[in-house]
């Protein structure tokens, strides 16, 4: 399947019988544009951030509320892991097949090896459905959360939930 192709990402979640509406449109850069976006298909985007661990060599994609603010500290806390700071390009493109700009669950589909651990704020996993880019930020499509989890299924990835408060945590 052809890497960044949001008509390979339609054609898979056609062939595996999930539905979801899509929709072309300029270059979606920031999350005010997503929002804009969000608004016309009926549903509110979520950030993607991809992110690691100091050394580079374990990799998370975090899928949490637009409008919620991402605490390295919060989020490292609440799955057991050091220092986490945002992942390299070269993985990026080599694990989920997109660029700084498109990050995209829908990019787990080229994680065959099942590199990047997937986590998932609550708040995010109880939409009845959500925004993302299909591998390019000039298209985006909703899902329904029902939809979501058998897309997982298919992509073999387990999401990891937790409470994301976008406080800073107190030190303990």
């Amino acid at each position: 399947m052809e890497r960044s192709s949001p008509q390979a990402i339609y054609d898979l979640l056609k062939e595996w019988g999930i539905d979801f509406k899509s929709m072309a449109h300029p270059e979606a850069a920031t999350m005010e544009d997503c929002k804009a976006i969000g608004e016309k298909l009926g549903a509110p985007f979520c950030k993607n951030l991809f992110l690691a661990n100091r050394q580079q060599t374990e990799f998370f994609l975090l899928l949490i509320g637009e409008d919620k603010k991402f605490r390295t500290a919060e989020v490292s806390k609440k799955i057991g892991r050091s220092r986490l700071s945002f992942g390299n390009e070269e993985k990026l493109y080599q694990a989920l097949g997109v660029r700084p700009g498109s990050i995209s669950p829908m990019g787990l589909v080229f994680d065959e090896d099942h590199e990047i651990h997937l986590i998932v704020d609550e708040d995010v996993a109880a939409l009845p459905a959500f925004c993302v880019h299909p591998c390019l930020n000039t298209e985006s499509l909703v899902i329904s959360q029902e939809g979501f989890q058998e897309y997982l299924k298919h992509t073999g990835h387990i999401p990891q939930y937790i409470q994301i408060t976008g406080e800073v945590p107190e030190k303990e």
